[in-house]
Formats: C-alpha cells, structure tokens, sequence
C-alpha cells in the first residue's frame, strides 16, 4: 500500500541505515547474500598488502597494486585504497571482489545516514558501522571468502588521525601509529616499527609507506613494490583536517624513485661473495688458522706451517 508520498509504507522512517535497509527488505542484493554452489567457492581474485601511518596531520594509507589469483598475477594494477567520504579512507586485503563491492555499500551506507540525518557519524561511528557489515558477512568468510579491511580517517574532535584494524567476525581494533594488513603484513609491520617516530610530516608518512611496502613485496610474492619499469607506484591517500585526497603519480614517482636508489646503493655498498666468480683470494676460511682448508688458506698466503715469523 502506497504512503501519501506516493512511495510504499515500508520505504517511509526506514532509518539512518541503508545497510540495515536493504537487509530487512532485499537481502539478496547484499554481497554477503551470496550462495555458494556446494559449499565451494571458486579460485577468486586476492588483494594483498595494505599499511597506514600516523602523522602530525593526519593519517597516511597505501597498498601495493598486484592482485593474485592462487600462484599467479591476476592484475598488476588493482586499486585497494579507497575513500569512504571526505574525512575517511578504507583499505581491503582478501576476496577482492566481495571487498570492492563492500566498499561499495559502506560508502552507500556513509552517504545514506549523512542525508537522512543532516549530519555525519563521527569516525568511531563510521568504525562501528563498518564492523557491522563484516560480521554480517561472516558465514562466506568461513568458507574461504574473506575479506579484512582497513579503516582510517581524521578524528575532528580529537584532531588526530587515527587507524582501526578488524577481523572477519568484526571485531574493531584501534591502532597506534601505524598497522599494516594482508600477506605481506609482516614483513611491512616490521619496517614501519623501525621507520616510524612521532615527528614525521606528510612527505615523510608517504615515504615510510613506500618503504614499507617495498620490504613486504622484497619477502612476499603476493605483494608487488614499486615498478619503474611499467611505471606503476603504490596507491597512496591522505586524510587530514582538509579532508581525504591522493597523493598525485608524479610525486609518488620521484619518492619510488628514491626509494628504489637508496636501495641500490646499499647494494652496491655490500660485498656479496659470488662462489667462483670472486676467486679464491676473495674466500674467508670458516676456521681462522685451523683445519685443512686453514691450513691450505695460510700456506697460500705465505703463512702455512714452518713459514711464521
């Protein structure tokens, strides 16, 4: 039956959730709705490796561009760092199509509440909401289809960036400093301990997520570092009191390109002995003095048995 506004009962006071919404009138359009033919789902497309940072302005989001599908290269270009609206930035690591279509309707989801109500949630809100669409698609992440995002914004009323971290049952973590998720998570984790101080700015932050991801995709075959020779750099946004914006392709070229030369010097300045390419004279002796190949090493060098001075 038709209300006064010419729309159906059930479309008026529907709430400041569309999310809730759409559950109660068509869950079958929801991603999470999805049925899986015996239980089983396909080989699916995964994104991998996702880092955030703090800074004094804001907060700071990258993830490497390659998209995997079991042992191969799916994309070498996926977008993984996304706006959630003006003030916020939400990353995926996981399923990647189920996640992009989440992205999809917690942005919905945003938009909706901000024009029922006349007003946006506050960042914890946002967090809170997010929460909710992951524990609603719980049931598909425990038959392979998962998807852990990552969450940051700027905090208006605190006046600070701030990082939340989930798991797929959604519970809601808040981060210090930095995190980093996917499968090259650890390795980058490692990085952004020791890259990270209090005093970094924003060229820095972006630095330090730069870095961070070339350590991941250094011990990771998921996750892919800066490529110079296609041209390709990280994904990289910015959220702070202006509001969300990404970094621009010319400047994330020159800090990849720095980022890739430092490297290389380090390279340079470390000798790697290269078995029967360096020669004999190039070989430290495992025994210093002792053994037969000590013995064999000193004779060679004027020093063996009856020749020490």
């Amino acid at each position: 039956m038709a209300h006064e506004s010419g729309f159906p009962r059930n479309f008026t006071g529907i709430g400041s959730s569309f999310f809730e919404f759409a559950q109660r009138e068509a869950p079958e359009v929801l991603p999470m709705a999805r049925a899986l033919e015996n239980g089983q789902y396909p080989e699916v497309t995964h994104g991998t490796t996702i880092v955030a940072v703090q800074y004094a302005g804001g907060v700071v989001m990258a993830g490497d561009r390659r998209a995997t599908m079991g042992s191969m290269i799916a994309s070498r270009q996926m977008e993984k760092v996304f706006s959630a609206d003006d003030s916020s930035v939400i990353g995926i690591a996981g399923s990647a199509g189920l996640a992009i279509e989440l992205v999809r309707l917690f942005q919905l989801e945003l938009e909706h509440y901000e024009k029922i109500e006349g007003d946006t949630l506050s960042l914890d809100g946002k967090a809170n909401r997010l929460a909710a669409l992951l524990r609603s698609n719980l049931p598909l992440a425990l038959q392979g289809l998962s998807v852990v995002p990552m969450f940051a914004g700027f905090d208006a009323y605190r006046d600070r960036g701030r990082i939340y971290s989930y798991d797929i049952t959604g519970g809601r973590f808040e981060e210090t400093n930095h995190h980093s998720i996917g499968s090259g998570s650890v390795f980058a984790r490692g990085a952004l301990k020791k890259l990270w101080h209090s005093h970094l700015d924003r060229a820095d932050a972006v630095k330090v997520c730069v870095e961070a991801l070339w350590d991941a995709a250094d011990d990771d075959s998921a996750t892919a570092g800066p490529d110079a020779v296609r041209k390709i750099w990280p994904i990289v946004a910015v959220v702070n009191a202006q509001g969300f914006s990404y970094v621009e392709h010319e400047e994330l070229e020159r800090i990849a390109t720095e980022v890739i030369t430092g490297r290389a010097d380090e390279l340079a300045h470390t000798h790697v002995l290269r078995p029967g390419v360096d020669g004999p004279d190039n070989a430290v002796p495992p025994t210093a003095g002792g053994g037969e190949l000590g013995r064999e090493h000193n004779s060679q060098s004027g020093q063996g048995e009856g020749n020490a001075p």
